[in-house]
């Protein structure tokens, strides 16, 4: 009962069914009241660093207030968990839920050019990559727009302002970032201490991606009391152990600019005291040097997680208020 919550078969407002598009586990939210038009369409994508967390477990209560409140169709993807299910499965399974979504949209009253996605912590990664993968098809409809709520979007820095402001910062300290990532990969968490310190990145990466990756691209709003880091010793071993990190799908800030041009209007939304926080940041400049629409919203007094213990009013009034 405490893990789970109520059993999700009932509501007055709402019908809410467990389906499977194309193998993949979803939970669909569909408002009971008849609307004059097609409705929008949310496909959300839920945290828990690949590891933790489903559809079943997660935010039962904020799925069904935000269906409520913005009057959109929501699906919730149940991706299935690594490491029993082996990376990237969870982004190809999250990949084939929106892509069957953005086919049968009309089946359950949805406006399939009003379709966006949205995910928080990993949710985020997954989401952005969708996205990026998603960007220039032709033979589907287009995602309208991508909600990212504190998303993880790079391994390569791990001495960014924000991962040395907020290193101990409750639910996801610094080593905790790392060391869930590896899980993630199913990689031996020894590993957690040379990529700490950067030793996982031979010079012709860092030089390739100091052009987006880079402490002077953060306002300086954001790097009080920051200390440059001493230049850390690469280790061949590990930047061999570790490949998968220089992924698109594990760190989309990593993409090219002709698959970054291509992705939707972008909500970004970055907590104060979050190690992911300069990663929101950094994405955000660089949508915003690619011509993408990106709308920032930043909690001064919020942190990694904090969707499970606040409501999604932030992200519901920029649905709303929004052309989608």
């Amino acid at each position: 009962m405490i893990t789970d919550g109520l059993p999700a078969c009932w509501d007055f407002q709402l019908f809410i069914k467990d389906l499977h598009f194309d193998g993949v586990p979803v939970r669909i939210y569909l408002p009971k009241e008849p609307s004059a038009s097609k409705r929008r369409g949310v496909i959300f994508i839920h945290g828990g660093c690949g590891i933790f967390g489903s559809f079943s477990k997660e935010l039962k209560e904020k799925m069904r207030l935000f269906t409520r409140k913005s009057d959109s169709v929501v699906v919730s993807v149940g991706y299935h968990l690594a490491p029993e299910q082996k990376y990237p499965a969870q982004t190809l399974e999250c990949l084939t839920a929106t892509q069957h979504f953005l086919k049968t949209a009309e089946t359950y009253g949805v406006d399939p050019a009003r379709i966006i996605v949205c995910g928080d912590s990993v949710g985020g990664t997954f989401t952005a990559t969708v996205c990026q993968e998603l960007g220039h098809r032709t033979d589907i409809p287009k995602i309208r727009a991508q909600v990212l709520i504190y998303p993880y979007l790079q391994a390569l820095n791990f001495n960014l302002p924000s991962h040395q402001k907020n290193a101990a910062v409750a639910f996801l300290t610094r080593e905790r970032a790392v060391r869930y990532i590896l899980k993630y990969l199913n990689k031996d968490c020894s590993l957690k201490e040379p990529i700490l310190a950067g030793s996982h990145v031979p010079e012709s990466i860092n030089s390739k991606y100091r052009k987006w990756i880079n402490p002077d691209l953060i306002p300086d709003a954001f790097k009080v009391g920051y200390k440059p880091p001493l230049p850390a010793l690469f280790s061949p071993q590990v930047h061999q152990e570790v490949q998968e990190l220089f992924e698109p799908r594990v760190s989309p800030l990593l993409a090219e600019d002709a698959v970054v041009c291509g992705v939707p209007d972008t909500c970004i939304v970055t907590c104060e005291h979050d190690v992911l926080r300069d990663e929101g940041l950094l994405y955000k400049k660089r949508l915003e040097d690619n011509n993408v629409r990106v709308t920032w919203h930043h909690v001064e007094k919020g942190f990694h997680s904090a969707l499970g213990f606040f409501g999604y009013e932030r992200v519901m009034s920029w649905v709303r208020e929004s052309s989608i």
